[in-house]
């Protein structure tokens, strides 16, 4: 019989009501877990569940969280067959993109899932996500970190949460569903990354400086010159379209020259759902190449945020950094033949 982990690190999927507003409870999950029936049926694998303590809301998740998870995977590797990790909706894709890095050599399925509404309330869509969740991680044909939620099985590095409302929360506009989860799974062989040889994790500073600065018309960037400092080692710059930023002052570029003269890693990428960023495509994002920017192609921006966590936790050098921001690792970004 297959045996899989559950990892559960909090999020709506087993919150209950409180005076407060929905919030987690402490072995509250595993008791529900246990009374759903498809979960003892014939044909399904064996299942542990795994706690964290605190509980937390996904809004509440870092690069220490991210650690956590990598750790107890890492560690139980052998144990498994393949590991689902319950969790908020809020930064899932942060996290599934964060661990594709941070699990090279992964050969095994690890599935991020959670849901819209909480297990105990009525119309819940976590018991479907939990027990599909959990025949995706047994049956071994998705050797990388994916998310299911909604019928849908997703690259991690690819997903983006795009409503806050529907069940059908998250997509990957830019790349493939793994697989169409209907009456039938259905993988998508063809577009699923082989399996690795040998897992190997590498886990993340917590303190590595990094920032986010999305554009938008009539920004006054002068305020944000003050986080221009040598302390900053990554800044993920969300433009208009393929990379595009206004030129109604000269203030921006001087500061990103500034940046770059820090040593700060500036990747570029697009406000769009679909699309890439494509530096000095159009002259509005020509200064940002001359400046030393880089294009973040058509990877997320939660994709650019944890491959720059992982980069540079990992020592490489900075131009090593630079260099492959611009390449593909992990299936995050589409290879311009």
């Amino acid at each position: 019989m297959k045996k899989i982990s559950y990892i559960y690190t909090g999020g709506t999927v087993g919150m209950v009501e409180t005076a407060s507003g929905y919030a987690p409870r402490k072995n509250y999950l595993r008791g529900v877990m246990e009374r759903i029936p498809d979960l003892q049926k014939d044909g399904m694998p064996a299942w542990d569940i795994i706690e964290f303590d605190p509980l937390l809301d996904s809004s509440n998740m870092s690069a220490k969280e991210w650690n956590k998870i990598a750790r107890v995977i890492s560690e139980s590797y052998d144990e498994y067959d393949g590991f689902v990790i319950l969790h908020g909706t809020d930064t899932m894709a942060y996290t599934a993109s964060a661990l594709s890095f941070m699990l090279e050599g992964l050969a095994k399925p690890v599935v991020l899932t959670g849901s819209q509404i909480p297990i105990g309330r009525v119309r819940s869509d976590a018991q479907d996500n939990i027990v599909t969740s959990a025949i995706v991680a047994a049956e071994g044909r998705v050797p990388e970190v994916s998310l299911c939620f909604g019928g849908k099985l997703l690259r991690g590095n690819r997903s983006t949460k795009v409503s806050a409302d529907d069940l059908l929360a998250f997509d990957s506009p830019n790349y493939p569903q793994l697989a169409d989860i209907g009456v039938d799974i259905r993988y998508n062989s063809r577009v699923i990354l082989p399996p690795g040889k040998k897992l190997n994790m590498t886990p993340l500073d917590e303190n590595i400086p990094i920032a986010v600065l999305k554009i938008f018309p009539g920004l006054q960037f002068g305020i944000f010159d003050g986080i221009i400092t040598k302390e900053l080692k990554g800044l993920v710059l969300e433009g208009f379209g393929a990379g595009n930023v206004p030129q109604y002052d000269n203030t921006l570029m001087p500061m990103l020259k500034k940046a770059v003269d820090n040593g700060t890693v500036i990747c570029v990428c697009t406000q769009c759902l679909r699309g890439s960023a494509m530096l000095g495509a159009y002259e509005v994002s020509s200064g940002l190449k001359a400046a030393g920017a880089l294009s973040g192609n058509d990877m997320t921006a939660e994709a650019a945020v944890s491959k720059l966590y992982y980069l540079f936790s990992s020592k490489r050098s900075h131009s090593e950094i630079k260099a492959l921001m611009e390449k593909d690792l992990r299936g995050e970004m589409t290879v311009k033949e």
